[in-house]
């Protein structure tokens, strides 16, 4: 399907691997040109070099802290012109109230939720201007289906439940829209590492991984496809009537009543 997004801009943060790099690929592949940003330069160059082979779109390389005060401000004055912004960088550590320290989860929320708003209130000031513009915030259904062993990111990510659906709830009056994406579990590479050294401690051999997956909806994690290619619709024109939403991709863990 044409998503009608050819010669269109878009940046993505933690756009190197995971997520936000199958997001980079599949905009790329409806012919958006592209800003990714991640911290580390010599990954977002592999992501560029793949990503450019294969498509030939222009792809631009930022490598930055998003946590760190000032550097939304620095992308907004590099990067004017965005029609699409996806935020998808940050993640928030697992742990109890007692694990987790002070000093730990403000970590974590300086990039997934400061960096957020952060970069929304400039491009959104920038798409506001020119009366168009999408903002796609990639939370996680740790908001809505919460977890005491999960507390920092529980909280974090219905915080930023909250601020895309008030933020996208009155956008639509100046031609932005904005909303979010929940991801349940995903196979991204950094699960899977996780997923196959339990295997090996528990059933001896890492390549049996996919056995702990059972428990999951249709018996296994989503892909980091299924993930990018709601993301794409949402970014398109074929969700023009779409803000100030949340669409929750989990398999529908976060209305299961019991997980056993």
């Amino acid at each position: 399907m044409d998503m009608k997004l050819a010669g269109r801009t878009a940046l993505i943060t933690g756009a190197s691997k995971g997520i936000g790099f199958s997001i980079a690929t599949l905009l790329a592949a409806e012919g958006c040109h592209l800003h990714l940003v991640a911290r580390s330069r010599v990954d977002l160059e592999a992501a560029r070099d793949k990503i450019g082979a294969s498509t030939g779109v222009k792809v631009t390389v930022h490598a930055m802290d998003l946590a760190q005060r000032g550097h939304a401000a620095d992308l907004a004055r590099q990067c004017p012109d965005i029609d699409i912004l996806v935020n998808n960088a940050g993640s928030i550590p697992r742990g109890s109230l007692e694990e987790i320290d002070e000093a730990r989860w403000r970590e974590a929320w300086d990039l997934k939720v400061f960096g957020y708003i952060n970069m929304c209130r400039e491009f959104f000031r920038l798409m506001k201007a020119r009366q168009r513009g999408v903002i796609v915030n990639i939370l996680g259904n740790g908001g809505e289906r919460v977890d005491a062993g999960y507390i920092a990111g529980a909280a974090g990510n219905a915080a930023l439940m909250a601020f895309t659906r008030a933020l996208g709830g009155n956008s639509a009056d100046v031609g932005v829209r904005v909303v979010g994406v929940n991801p349940g579990p995903v196979a991204t590479d950094r699960l899977v590492g996780l997923v196959r050294k339990e295997a090996g401690t528990r059933l001896g051999d890492p390549e049996r991984w996919p056995e702990l997956c059972k428990g999951f909806p249709f018996g296994r994690a989503a892909t980091v496809e299924e993930i990018a290619a709601t993301v794409v619709l949402l970014a398109s024109d074929l969700s023009s009537y779409t803000t100030g939403t949340i669409v929750t991709i989990d398999g529908g863990l976060a209305n299961r009543g019991s997980l056993i």
